[in-house]
């Protein structure tokens, strides 16, 4: 199944189910049933199989709207966490000449970072002007997960989306520590949809890409991350609970921009897709958005 958070004319955040191209609100499948991805998450694993269970596949495609006709947003529009792990790809770590990591390394990224496909990434060219791009596979969490043993861990999440890590490197690494050059307003898209974990057999061999105006940057298969999808969650579980909605942003290959030669930083216009194999594309148009420092109001 492949869920959606569409916005309606009245501002209203609904949930959707789509399927070749077309989709339809999950209310449409059943009376009283879920408005919204929060909903669905508040009734666990029996309302995801009960919604999967009514999605009629033709009749998405027969009285479905397209698309591109929906505002569509993130999937998860204000996820609790992001916790983001970093140098989780062999080929990324020789790049950035760093030493391979013995246990994931975990950061997170604000909420507010979190925009959906279509939506601009935007920033201030007087606070970065080195902004990147990382495409990465996202888990989203379908129930409350604390201690999970890995052979178990792939059974709390509900499914997989597309993220774009967007970084300004010179924060990122003036700061040492990563938090506030990963959580810039805008520079955590997300989705186009969560396909629900019973339609992705194999989490650990997507191939993960991402384009920049149309030219390949970066592409890799999951199979080449040091800490696959199960042993993530493991270790995440073991430190702190995982809650349903939180997501895990996986890791990003080689051939992002700041390791290249010469670095290729994004610019303003610049259009960036994240595609993750059985999920879709993730598109974003990049803008600078200079903001003056406001004063406080008295």
């Amino acid at each position: 199944m492949r869920l959606i958070t569409l916005r309606e004319r009245t501002g209203e955040r609904r949930l959707g189910v789509e399927f070749g191209g077309r989709a339809l609100l999950a209310t449409d499948f059943l009376a009283g049933g879920p408005r919204t991805i929060d909903e669905l998450l508040a009734g666990g694993a029996a309302a995801v199989t009960r919604l999967a269970s009514a999605a009629d596949r033709d009749r998405i495609q027969a009285e479905g709207v397209a698309i591109e006709d929906l505002r569509l947003e993130a999937p998860i529009p204000r996820p609790g966490k992001v916790v983001a792990v970093g140098r989780n790809y062999p080929d990324h770590v020789t790049a950035e000449g760093s030493i391979p990591p013995t246990v994931p390394l975990l950061f997170a990224k604000w909420p507010t970072a979190v925009v959906g496909p279509r939506a601009e990434i935007r920033w201030d060219p007087g606070l970065t002007s080195k902004v990147d791009y990382e495409a990465e596979l996202g888990v989203v969490i379908g129930r409350r997960t604390r201690r999970v043993e890995e052979a178990e861990a792939l059974g709390c999440v509900l499914g997989y989306t597309c993220i774009n890590d967007v970084s300004a490197r010179d924060l990122q690494f003036a700061d040492v520590q990563w938090v506030r050059g990963k959580s810039l307003d805008t520079f955590c898209p997300m989705g186009p949809v969560i396909v629900t974990a019973d339609e992705i057999a194999d989490p650990d061999n997507l191939t993960v890409s991402c384009r920049v105006n149309g030219v390949e940057l970066q592409s890799a298969s999951t199979a080449r991350m040091f800490f696959s999808v199960a042993r993530l969650i493991s270790f995440c579980s073991e430190a702190f609970t995982l809650e349903p909605g939180d997501v895990i942003a996986t890791g990003t290959p080689s051939g992002v921009g700041a390791f290249r030669q010469p670095p290729r930083y994004l610019g303003d216009g610049d259009v960036v897709t994240v595609s993750v194999e059985g999920i879709g594309d993730l598109t974003n148009t990049c803008r600078y958005d200079p903001q003056p420092l406001m004063g406080m109001s008295r």
